[in-house]
């Protein structure tokens, strides 16, 4: 038996069960897409998808541009520009292109999209409410999940800066 078994056992062990991570954060993101939509059938909401919804409420009070919430890489998988374009023709959102850089449009939402946005922070709030209530989470807990996924979110945009 060699001295290292034991090392690359414990690295073996770490590796799975950073692999599982990676599984229940992806596994995580489509099922909260899923809760979103099936919230939205619910009341009767169906000219958005989730993906819409889920922009609408990180825009909040915003004004942004595409170009920000790409930089921000919530929707890596989704083409922002195409469900920014969708929303405004759905009267979700206002567009106005911006006076310094006539290229750049920038986007806030409509009291239409205001209502989604509503809606989904109802909907999250519930969820944080039944989360706790039933003792699946608490803020401690909380907090140490998100110190965890944010560590994980540097030391991942730390790799990609040493790419370039």
């Amino acid at each position: 038996m060699s001295m290292h078994a034991p090392h690359a056992t414990t690295r073996s062990g770490f590796l799975a069960g950073y692999l599982d991570s990676l599984s229940l954060v992806e596994r995580l993101h489509r099922l909260l897409l899923d809760v979103i939509k099936d919230e939205f059938e619910r009341l009767g909401i169906l000219d958005i998808n989730a993906v819409q919804a889920l922009l609408l409420f990180n825009i909040g009070e915003n004004e942004v541009t595409a170009g920000e919430l790409k930089s921000r890489g919530y929707y890596q998988g989704s083409n922002v520009s195409y469900n920014l374009k969708k929303l405004v023709e759905m009267g979700y959102m206002h567009h106005q292109r911006c006076e310094i850089d006539r290229r750049s449009v920038r986007v806030r939402l409509t009291g239409k999209g205001q209502h989604v946005r509503d809606t989904v922070a109802g909907l999250f709030a519930r969820h944080a409410e039944g989360l706790e209530m039933q003792g699946v989470l608490n803020t401690d807990s909380v907090d140490r999940v998100n110190h965890s996924l944010r560590r994980i979110e540097r030391f991942w945009s730390d790799q990609i800066r040493y790419i370039y």
